[in-house]
């Protein structure tokens, strides 16, 4: 097959924020608190920590119980779990330095908890139906385990999934064998409010189209992040897209002979994994169009076409664009790039 070759432009700042008709969300109210599970987490006493846990349960006493059996997927803790037990005394011990990094990196959390709750009225704005989350709680978990979720109690972060992407603990043999630098350079601080609002629009519309023809697939990605930008106007596509700068541009300036690529080839209703994978998963790059293009590039082109279906639109609700089907969308988009 034919490659495609991106251009790799300058680096210049993208914002996501070209529509000036964000509508004003200041007088919603949100609540919000915040609870840093990992400060008390850390300060067990590590020869007592059954009456210790006991103690913590009695402040956390939903997310305690998610911690440990969904985050780091222990079998249940009992006073004769000795093994059980010792895992967590190590634990402790094994990620102090991820913690004492979090502690400085992370001494003032207000401006991401901000981030977060103006993220939240847009929510509200958008989908008044939507119960919001009232609590966003700080973690430390297993390098290889669970980091952004939503849990019973609200929001949940990883905080060792979020402390810059050269943190030593990412550029050690461990940390490169779970999360290549492709994907560790975006463990920084300001994607936490996007995996937030992230994980509300899958809340919202859970994603089912695995197995889909590849089109759909594309369109599914693309409502997602059509919604992700009104929720988050006013920040960075490429924090959204997890592309680079240059990706991106490159993206648009070859966005027909992209869409031309899918149609060149028969792809847009390609259902075999096999081949729909290498335009929907985590990458360094799409290989079948050179070096310079992201990995996961069905995102940008689903996003694309929902945009275009999108314009002359202003009466759909974002609850509609998700609810709506893939393929009809896909096919009133009338989606035909130069």
């Amino acid at each position: 097959m034919k490659k495609l070759i991106f251009v790799l432009l300058a680096v210049c700042t993208l914002l996501a924020c070209k529509d000036k008709n964000i509508p004003d969300v200041s007088d919603i109210q949100v609540n919000l608190a915040v609870h840093r599970f990992e400060q008390d987490f850390f300060t067990l006493d590590t020869t007592q920590v059954m009456a210790s846990l006991e103690k913590l349960g009695e402040q956390y006493p939903v997310f305690l119980g998610d911690f440990l059996y969904n985050i780091m997927e222990l079998p249940p803790v009992t006073d004769t779990s000795i093994q059980v037990l010792n895992l967590i005394k190590k634990f402790i011990t094994d990620y102090a330095f991820v913690k004492d990094s979090a502690d400085a990196l992370f001494k003032n959390f207000k401006p991401i908890a901000e981030e977060v709750k103006q993220g939240l009225r847009f929510v509200k704005y958008y989908f008044p139906a939507y119960k919001l989350p009232e609590k966003l709680i700080t973690f430390i978990g297993p390098m290889e385990g669970y980091s952004d979720v939503i849990t019973r109690e609200g929001l949940a972060v990883g905080l060792q999934l979020h402390m810059g992407s050269n943190f030593s603990l990412y550029q050690s043999s461990l940390g490169q064998s779970v999360f290549p630098t492709y994907i560790s350079r975006r463990f920084t601080p300001n994607t936490i409010a996007v995996n937030c609002m992230k994980n509300i629009i899958d809340d919202i519309a859970p994603d089912h189209s695995a197995g889909r023809p590849l089109v759909e697939q594309m369109v599914e990605k693309g409502k997602r992040l059509y919604v992700l930008n009104k929720l988050m106007p006013r920040t960075a596509d490429t924090l959204k897209t997890g592309y680079t700068t240059s990706q991106l541009k490159g993206c648009y300036k070859n966005e027909g002979q992209i869409w031309n690529y899918f149609l060149a080839n028969n792809l847009l209703f390609n259902i075999d994994p096999a081949i729909t994978r290498s335009y929907m998963e985590e990458a360094p790059n799409t290989p079948e169009m050179g070096e310079g293009s992201p990995g996961a590039i069905g995102l940008f082109v689903g996003w694309r076409i929902v945009e275009k279906y999108m314009e002359g639109k202003e009466g759909l609700s974002l609850k509609e664009l998700l609810d709506a089907d893939a393929r009809k969308i896909f096919e009133e988009s009338k989606y035909r790039p130069n």
